[in-house]
């Protein structure tokens, strides 16, 4: 694989964080259409909401219980019925126990990378392409690279027309991880950073303010000031044109004019503000950084945003020192009580009312949900970093994990394949996350994967796996 020389991976970095910075690094960008969601055949799926709860979930405490298994393995949660026949969740899922005609459980994921670790887990969750040797050899230095593979989020933003008022990609309320470990497979890389999500910001301390750093104006700029610098900036762009016609020059002031696009339409701040939102709805999400979030996604889906991807916000202050994590899913110590305490009542509460609130306005047919992980945790109960087994921890399980799908076209209630009897590995069925984000390229109706490189040489953007077509 190529990769780019030190100075325009950093530049990459730093155009990132605009989410519309336009310099392309890597490789050009297809075109941006698709087939029609519900033409062809695909799903019916317009937007796609992914929740991925960062640090690496434990399958087998959630989604995948296994009562039979034996203790050491199992764990002290029960597992309980739900409104599905087929589908039992943990005991500190009740409420999302209520929706579970509406999931489709995928419990063969195997994942397998081979650092066994949160950045090659990342990207190959993200993007579906497995990690490449560099994972292995730089570890958590291994920083996103301008011709990795495209985040799917990316790519779905990059086969769709434009959206008019705001940006096609949307990721909230945080990029993960803190700089300058940036986890990789977020990104458009080599589709170019012009396809970048838009990151809007949010916090554990103010629940209800999102904002977006790449959008906002700096202090004492007025909207009377935005227009005179945007006429300033044409007559500028206008006199260096002819010194400065590249791909680079073009596809910055793409960029620039997209970003005043958006800072001048009413419709983008407004999207962004779930105050407006009824407070009874907001206590039913959970009025936490979590559950605003995918209120806020809800939101986006209204407005017709093809792809929105909300990061498990980690509370580092409260949570870090209780379950010897940075403050999310990482649950290298005190695995049990920090899912039942904390982690999972406020995940249960935040997506079950997500469902429900889709459910409810029409809107869950049309919206594809998936909530994965970049890991799953060993089934085996004890990790060597927290005293072992009396440290009752779980550590690091890229081998085997459960995605969870709904709506957009997906048949709910219904479980495909399985992992062995400890959870360890797949077992019915097995597949990769290549096989998962073909199936949300197919309920987004995308079935022309090809791009072109900077030479006009065609390539497919993913050439691994099939959509799950069954659990349509």
């Amino acid at each position: 694989m190529h990769h780019v020389p030190t100075t325009s991976r950093r530049a990459f970095l730093v155009a990132s964080t605009v989410g519309f910075a336009g310099m392309q690094f890597g490789r050009a960008a297809p075109a941006a259409t698709a087939t029609p969601a519900g033409g062809g055949r695909g799903g019916k799926a317009k937007s796609t909401i992914l929740f991925f709860l960062c640090g690496g979930a434990s399958h087998i405490d959630t989604w995948d219980m296994k009562p039979a298994a034996p203790l050491e393995y199992r764990g002290p949660f029960q597992p309980i019925g739900t409104t599905a026949p087929n589908i039992q969740l943990s005991e500190h899922l009740p409420l999302l126990a209520k929706q579970a005609h509406h999931l489709a459980l995928v419990r063969s994921v195997g994942s397998s990378v081979s650092t066994n670790d949160h950045h090659a887990g990342y990207y190959y969750n993200l993007t579906g392409h497995a990690a490449d040797p560099t994972f292995l050899s730089l570890g958590n230095n291994r920083t996103p690279y301008a011709d990795d593979w495209p985040f799917m989020g990316t790519v779905v933003a990059a086969k769709r027309p434009p959206h008019p008022t705001l940006a096609n990609a949307i990721t909230l309320p945080h990029k993960p991880s803190k700089a300058p470990y940036t986890r990789p497979g977020q990104f458009a890389a080599r589709l170019g950073v012009e396809h970048d999500p838009l990151y809007l910001e949010g916090s554990v301390e103010e629940p209800l303010r999102f904002s977006a750093p790449a959008l906002e104006l700096q202090q004492g700029m007025t909207g009377q000031r935005v227009s005179s610098r945007r006429e300033l900036l044409t007559a500028i762009d206008d006199a260096r044109r002819q010194f400065e016609a590249n791909e680079r020059t073009v596809s910055w002031t793409r960029q620039q004019r997209r970003a005043f696009d958006l800072l001048s339409s009413s419709a983008t701040a407004g999207a962004f503000v779930v105050s407006q939102e009824p407070e009874t709805l907001r206590e039913r999400y959970g009025q936490n950084v979590n559950g605003m979030s995918l209120l806020l996604a809800r939101r986006l889906v209204e407005a017709e945003v093809p792809f929105i991807t909300v990061f498990w916000k980690e509370d580092e202050n409260r949570l870090a020192k209780k379950c010897a994590s940075a403050g999310g899913w990482d649950t290298h110590g005190n695995n049990f009580n920090c899912l039942k305490d904390d982690l999972l009542p406020m995940f249960d509460r935040a997506f079950s009312a997500l469902i429900e609130d889709l459910s409810h306005r029409g809107l869950l047919d049309s919206t594809l949900l998936m909530v994965t992980s970049e890991m799953g945790r060993t089934p085996k109960i004890g990790d060597p970093r927290s005293g072992g087994q009396g440290g009752a921890g779980r550590d690091h399980w890229t081998h085997c994990l459960t995605d969870v799908l709904a709506g957009g076209g997906i048949r709910g209630g219904q479980v495909y394949g399985s992992s062995d009897r400890r959870g360890e590995y797949p077992a019915e069925k097995p597949i990769t996350p290549a096989h998962v984000t073909k199936t949300v390229y197919h309920a987004m109706g995308i079935d022309d994967l090809e791009a072109t490189d900077r030479e006009g040489r065609p390539y497919s953007l993913l050439a691994e796996g099939s959509p799950l077509t069954e659990l349509f």
